[in-house]
């Protein structure tokens, strides 16, 4: 009981958290701006639900991570290291890859920093309050 308290549910609820962040920003704030983007590239924005399931189990494992992380360091740390491995990298890879609007990032890097940190408050939410029994 103690392991589903102290690992598994702050996991799989930062997965949660994780994935309506995605969703709200990829659905509802940036889809058209995504699909257009897209559009001028020659390619059409994948939206397909196969493709909101990798996504979920995108979020599965940065949350798994993010767990494995706060067991060294601190939440600001783990926040941080979270959201360079995270986020910063998919960056690199997506504008390497000739698909990443370089001036979305003045909305995902504030979103996407809110979003790592979220995710670790609640890994350490939950080892807090373990700790503490």
């Amino acid at each position: 009981m103690k392991t589903f308290k102290n690992t598994v549910l702050p996991v799989l609820l930062s997965a949660i958290w994780i994935s309506l962040s995605e969703f709200v920003r990829n659905e509802f704030l940036f889809k058209n701006y995504w699909q257009d983007h897209y559009q001028s590239l020659g390619l059409v924005f994948p939206s397909e639900p196969l493709n909101g399931i990798i996504w979920g189990l995108w979020s599965l494992f940065f949350a798994i991570s993010i767990r494995i992380i706060a067991g060294k360091f601190s939440l600001f740390q783990t926040a941080s290291i979270a959201w360079f491995v995270g986020f910063v990298l998919m960056w690199v890879v997506t504008w390497n890859m000739g698909v990443l609007p370089l001036s979305i990032l003045k909305f995902a890097i504030p979103l996407s920093m809110l979003e790592a940190f979220g995710a670790s408050w609640i890994i350490f939410r939950f080892k807090i309050s373990v700790s503490s029994i």
